[in-house]
């Protein structure tokens, strides 16, 4: 399967991705390494689909060498999950080592994208995932600001809108499995069961619930 790594952004999502370099360069933390709250469920699922090598989309600075990811046994988060290898695409960075990997994660990343691009980005993280695609969406706003005043989060939706509009992608891929978590706060999510369009047409019924 062949890919193309460069992504064609709208001329507002140029924009924005000029405003997020900004604050970078003014201090911003892009650091934070939100997947410490979901680590537990995520290593169950990297463990049962045979995971061993992942995408980090939309990485920012997170070190997954650094020690300390783990509170209890001080081991990075690539010990911690038993991954051979992590690649890493960050756009603010000029980082892209995209290619295709066992799994693709995204995490506190796509609330962050102008949304006549989110088709293009979801789209993008899907075709470098060979077994599984791990999201986490913040639906509420963040503390930050964007330079021109706006809220750092400019595309909030519940978590039924963002369950709706992945389903739409996923069908299009369907050997991958999808774990999407939604946090309604920064320490509450939404977490909606594991699907891949493959199960949607094995089971005897026609209805696919939520």
């Amino acid at each position: 399967m062949s890919t193309d790594s460069n992504l064609k952004l709208s001329k507002k999502g140029l924009e924005l991705l000029k405003l997020y370099k900004d604050m970078i360069s003014d201090g911003y933390r892009n650091d934070l390494f939100n997947l410490r709250h979901f680590k537990e469920l995520v290593k169950e699922k990297l463990i049962t689909h045979n995971i061993k090598s992942i995408l980090d989309y939309g990485s920012g600075r997170s070190d997954w060498n650094k020690e300390g990811f783990d509170t209890q046994s001080n081991s990075s988060a690539k010990k911690y999950f038993n991954l051979d290898k992590v690649y890493h695409y960050e756009p603010t960075e000029n980082l892209d080592e995209k290619k295709l990997v066992d799994c693709v994660l995204c995490i506190d990343v796509l609330e962050h994208i102008f949304i006549g691009d989110l088709k293009l980005v979801v789209s993008d993280i899907y075709k470098y995932a060979k077994e599984l695609v791990i999201l986490q969406i913040a639906c509420y706003p963040a503390s930050a600001t964007l330079p021109n005043g706006e809220n750092a989060h400019i595309t909030v939706r519940n978590p039924v809108w963002w369950k709706g509009f992945i389903d739409s992608f996923s069908s299009d891929f369907p050997k991958v499995s999808t774990i999407l978590m939604c946090s309604n706060s920064y320490s509450k999510a939404t977490i909606f069961e594991t699907w891949s369009a493959k199960k949607w047409h094995e089971i005897p019924h026609f209805k696919v619930d939520i």
